[in-house]
């Protein structure tokens, strides 16, 4: 009995899939669902369309090939050639900002305030950056660099920070209806700092994400009684 219940078990580990949450958004053109993959990277999927962001290592197993991959900067928890590879098929679309087309020359540039459509997406490039704590600090994330995203669909806005900090160019989003916001210290910022950036655009949704060490209930804390709703979701599983 127990040499099958470890046959079961090691069957389940080796051919069984992740458990992963599937987040799903009803706006005027159908639905769009969204999954968390590990990190950074996630899954968009809505008209039979796949759009990942940011591949990276983690276990993509039983997802789809890519329609459209979109990239924020060029650290290999956000771009990840193997993974692209593994996702790309002949049509794949590859948008990037310019630091990245340097590694993925087949990769569109995106640039902030020229927005790109794909499909019944449209895709905008929003700033993200470090702010130096003081003159001379470490900044993991020079300005004009990398980028966050706001992509929209059926009517419904969905912010992906990227890497970046409570910068002015997030506290002036608008009419964001599900925002996925970065933390973790010493690269992007901490719980508390997020929370504030979120406090100044008031997305319907947020989800924490690329949160490795941080702690999610100092960010829960601080939005209860903002009308924000937090979900909390594993990417780390």
């Amino acid at each position: 009995m127990k040499a099958l219940a470890c046959w079961f078990l090691l069957g389940f580990v080796v051919l069984g899939q992740p458990k992963r949450s599937v987040e799903e958004f009803k706006t005027a053109a159908g639905a769009v669902r969204i999954t968390p993959i590990r990190h950074a990277s996630l899954l968009i999927q809505a008209g039979g369309q796949a759009i990942y962001l940011d591949p990276s290592p983690g276990d993509y197993t039983g997802l789809p090939p890519a329609d459209l991959i979109l990239i924020t900067d060029i650290h290999p928890d956000h771009m990840d050639a193997a993974r692209i590879a593994q996702l790309r098929q002949p049509a794949t679309v590859i948008v990037a900002p310019a630091a990245v087309v340097k590694n993925i020359p087949e990769a569109a540039v995106i640039r902030i305030g020229e927005p790109k459509q794909f499909g019944k997406w449209k895709i905008e490039a929003i700033a993200a950056y470090n702010i130096p704590s003081k003159p001379g600090a470490q900044v993991y994330h020079e300005k004009g660099r990398g980028v966050g995203y706001v992509l929209s669909y059926g009517g419904k806005r969905f912010y992906f920070s990227g890497d970046t900090q409570n910068i002015p160019e997030m506290r002036a989003l608008k009419n964001i209806d599900v925002a996925f916001i970065c933390m973790n210290l010493p690269y992007t910022m901490p719980p508390e700092e997020a929370a504030q950036a979120v406090l100044a655009f008031k997305p319907a949704i947020v989800y924490p994400y690329h949160y490795h060490g941080s702690d999610l209930k100092v960010f829960e804390k601080a939005l209860e009684g903002s009308g924000v709703e937090v979900r909390i979701r594993d990417w780390y599983y």
